[in-house]
This record gives structure tokens, C-alpha cells and sequence, in this order.
């Protein structure tokens, strides 16, 4: 497939353009079409990722593509959605959808579901077709001063569960997380920090999260890192982490180290948060948020810090 960019027609109306792409056919949005009994619909069963991309004279890149399809493969793996995803023209047609949206900065939602089927009458998980849905919209332009001088973030009610089998991993099961967003957003913040039912730190609703302390990073445990922690022969017994182990969180993570940037994965608690000398928060649309305030109480200068500042600078676009 090509990926030659093409220039957005400014007159035609984004229901005009072909920006999705449904089970192998590519259409505009308002032929896009869901059947009422697919498992997303009927049971909430499905992952999704959010990517980004940026459309040049010399290309289109979609940022973090092969990290992005590895995750969403190993979860559907590992939760018995599918062990048929194929990650290579999976991101062929995402490339692809990209290039037909015509937008220079894209954002890309990829949903794969359980399919049109009854879940309870389904023998092995290989056995049946996921829906396969890529939706692509101009990406969002988030104002400078969110960066510049950095969001008050709130706390939030919910509690994620390590011993809730989705946790840690991408599912369509995001109605709790966008009501404490949306919580948080009315009191004029831009996130909210989830707590485990352990009470241990988390993510933010939509984000990851990590503490600077003395210069270094700290950062909750993601899933899949236990053994990473605790080492192959005290796993046993050890708690699963509830976090989702981010793309984003990942790169930042890997310019830390470039940088001689000390980076902590531990267990952590609502003190280290609120005694840190800076907080931000990741993910795949903003790559780096400062956060400056929890509710009331400032952190570290109540601006931005430097080490948020350099991280930031390294995985922008």
C-alpha cells in the first residue's frame, strides 16, 4: 500500500471522507455500520489502542505502530479474545486509513471486539472472526499553556482490582474511568489519579503516572513487570499489577535511561505523590503532561520541572 500522503480538501466534510476501515472494506463514517449483537454491544467484550500520526511530503508515520499491535496481539492472547491477530496487515491498514483521512496530524482508534456471536456458545477462541474496526479524526490540538504551566489533577473514588483478570490491559470497559475524567474536568483539572484497592498509586483515568523525586523517576509497577521487580523466583505469591503498561510510559522510561535519568518501578503510595518534587503524566496524545497541583496541594514549585521539561522535549512530535 502507498503511503504517500494527500492533501486535505479543506470543502469536504469529514462524513464525506473515507476514514474508517470495517472488517477489510474502507468507508466514510456515516456508512460505518455495527451489528447490534456484536460482543461490544452485547457484553462490552473488546480492546482498543489509540495511536497517532503525521502525514508529510515524504510519508506517513504512524508513531509507535509495532508497539502498539504487540500489546493489543499479547492481550488478546492472553484474554482469550483472539490468537489470530496479525500484527503485519493489521498495520497495513492503518497506514492505509491514515493516508485516505487526509489529515496531517491523525489520531487512530483501533477496536478489535469478540465479533457478531454469541460468547457463551463459542468452543476454543480461535474458532471465530473479531470485528475489526480503525477510526481515523484529526488529532486533538491541546492548548500550550496545559504544558506550559501544567494541570491540578484530582483524586479519584474509583479503585482498580490486581486480581481483576482485564486489568493492566486496553478493554472496551472505560465507562468508570471517563466519569471520574469527567469529574475531574468539572472541577478544572486535567486528570485524576486511580488508586488500587490496596490503596497503592496506579495510573491517571487515561494516563500513567510518574513522580520525580530528587531527580529520579518513579513510576507504579505495569503489568506484566512483576517479575522484572521481584525477580523469576519470588513471583510466586506476588500481586498483579493493575497499571497498564503504556507506550508512552515505555519511551519515556528509555530516554530516561539515555539521559543517566534513575528510574524506579515500585509500589507506591499517596505520599510519594504529594512529597515529590514534580508529577507528570503520559500517553499516546499529549506524550508528556505536567501536573502542578493535586486538588489543593501544590507540587514541588508549582510549575513544570526540569526533568518533566527535558522528558517532554524527548518523546514530542
Amino acid at each position: 500500500m502507498s503511503d504517500q500522503p494527500i492533501s486535505t480538501n479543506e470543502s469536504e466534510s469529514q462524513d464525506q471522507i473515507a476514514s474508517v476501515f470495517l472488517d477489510g472494506e474502507f468507508m466514510n463514517r456515516q456508512d460505518a455500520k455495527l451489528s447490534v449483537f456484536d460482543a461490544s454491544i452485547q457484553h462490552g467484550v473488546g480492546l482498543f489502542e489509540t495511536l497517532s500520526a503525521t502525514s508529510t511530503v515524504d510519508g506517513i508515520v504512524v508513531h509507535d505502530l509495532d508497539a502498539h499491535l504487540d500489546r493489543l496481539q499479547a492481550s488478546a492472547a492472553k484474554l482469550g479474545l483472539s490468537d489470530e491477530i496479525k500484527t503485519g496487515p493489521l498495520g497495513e491498514a492503518i497506514t492505509e486509513t491514515v493516508r485516505r483521512a487526509r489529515y496531517k496530524n491523525t489520531r487512530i482508534r483501533l477496536t478489535i471486539t469478540g465479533g457478531d456471536l454469541n460468547m457463551l456458545q463459542t468452543h476454543g477462541r480461535s474458532n471465530h472472526r473479531p470485528t475489526v474496526l480503525i477510526a481515523a479524526q484529526p488529532a486533538t490540538d491541546y492548548p500550550d499553556e496545559m504544558f506550559d504551566k501544567g494541570v491540578m489533577v484530582t483524586l479519584g473514588t474509583a479503585r482498580v482490582n490486581p486480581l481483576d483478570p482485564t486489568a493492566g490491559h486496553k478493554t472496551l470497559n472505560y465507562w468508570w474511568r471517563l466519569r471520574e475524567l469527567q469529574d475531574a474536568a468539572s472541577k478544572g483539572a486535567g486528570e485524576s489519579v486511580i488508586f488500587s484497592v490496596s490503596n497503592h498509586l496506579a495510573s491517571g483515568c487515561v494516563s500513567n503516572l510518574f513522580v520525580v523525586d530528587g531527580g529520579h523517576l518513579i513510576t507504579p509497577i505495569a503489568q506484566g513487570e512483576e517479575e522484572e521487580i521481584s525477580g523469576p523466583k519470588t513471583t510466586e505469591g506476588v500481586m498483579p499489577s493493575p497499571v497498564l503498561p503504556g507506550i508512552t510510559r515505555m519511551r519515556v522510561i528509555e530516554h530516561a535511561k539515555a539521559m543517566g535519568i534513575k528510574t524506579t518501578k515500585r509500589m507506591m503510595t499517596i505520599d510519594d505523590l504529594l512529597d515529590s518534587d514534580e508529577v507528570f503524566l503520559t500517553n499516546s496524545s499529549w506524550g508528556v503532561l505536567p501536573a502542578v497541583k493535586v486538588e489543593a496541594e501544590m507540587i514541588g514549585s508549582g510549575s513544570p520541572g526540569e526533568v518533566t521539561k527535558k522528558l517532554r522535549a524527548a518523546v514530542v512530535r
